[in-house]
């Protein structure tokens, strides 16, 4: 009965997740998508200068 018990938890958790990881994905996804270009490149230079990693 406890093994039971444990396995439907370790089932719940990675299904939950699995749809945490979906769900960010797709935002992700949506958001870069709906983005303007000048807004993604902003981004990522910046996040270049944050990470110490030269770029010009």
């Amino acid at each position: 009965m406890t093994t039971q018990t444990a396995n439907t938890a370790a089932v719940r958790t990675h299904s939950l997740a699995f749809v945490l990881a979906f769900s960010l994905g797709v935002a992700l996804l949506t958001v870069s998508g709906m983005a303007q270009a000048t807004v993604l490149h902003d981004a990522a230079h910046d996040q270049r200068h944050a990470m110490a990693f030269p770029c010009h």
